[in-house]
């Protein structure tokens, strides 16, 4: 993600479909944790904008936002959150220092995204819980990834084995936007050109208000629904340390 996506995206996503359907989901997995009192603190890794930050910290957490560029960063602080510029493969935190990590689309854009899973687990405290979302399936690979700086996207054996080989327990792995992929397939296929970048853009910035409802309708409608074991567009896992 380059800086500008950062701006474009922060502008766009109290509102646009993909980024609210996001959030509700973190939010979903939130209310599935332990809720025992005391502290609890809380870090994402690529946190762009914060947007998942404000998330975090509307359920109690005590949040660190750390991203790559330093557009987010600013992003992030002037929505007055704790926010660092940091590496994935090399966050500047003390080992078992968080409850919670959260990776929202991080580990596809890592070439050594080993060294990202093991930093998840060393800065996680024992019984602490990562929260990660990457994208599915090469098969729905198209310029699409290769403009947004995507390495790969994963299937669900390939994810648990990154997981699990950076010595975390993996608790629950399902499929989200499954109910669109058809659709994200085929729009794919039909903009694989250069026009595509401009293509990108638009769909991030300038979703008709008539065509954003009904894809949030969409995916919306998937929390009533029992597709997480069918192929979607993205996966969400949910692992802890032992």
């Amino acid at each position: 993600m380059r800086g500008a996506d950062i701006r474009d995206t922060a502008e766009v996503e109290d509102h646009h479909w993909w980024y609210r359907e996001r959030r509700a989901l973190l939010a979903r997995e939130l209310r599935r944790l332990d809720r025992s009192p005391g502290p609890r603190r809380a870090v994402e890794i690529g946190a762009a904008g914060g947007g998942n930050c404000l998330v975090l910290r509307a359920f109690g957490y005590d949040v660190l936002a750390t991203e790559f560029l330093p557009e987010g960063v600013e992003i992030a602080r002037a929505r007055g959150l704790t926010a660092i510029q940091a590496d994935a493969r090399d966050l500047p935190l003390p080992d078992a220092s968080r409850d919670l990590l959260v990776a929202f689309d991080v580990l596809e854009h890592i070439a050594e995204h080993e060294r990202a899973a093991a930093e998840i687990h060393r800065v996680l405290r024992p019984g602490g819980t990562a929260l990660i979302a990457v994208p599915a399936d090469m098969r729905l690979w198209s310029v699409f990834d290769e403009l947004s700086g995507h390495v790969r996207r994963y299937d669900r054996a390939g994810l648990t084995a990154l997981v699990t080989g950076a010595g975390l327990r993996v608790e629950a792995l399902r499929s989200w936007n499954v109910l669109l992929r058809p659709a994200v397939a085929l729009r794919r296929t039909a903009t694989a050109s250069p026009a595509a970048e401009t293509t990108l853009r638009h769909d991030v910035t300038a979703v008709h208000p008539l065509l954003n409802a009904a894809l949030g309708a969409v995916v919306r409608l998937e929390r009533h629904l029992p597709l997480g074991a069918l192929p979607g567009v993205s996966l969400v896992l949910r692992a802890r340390r032992p």
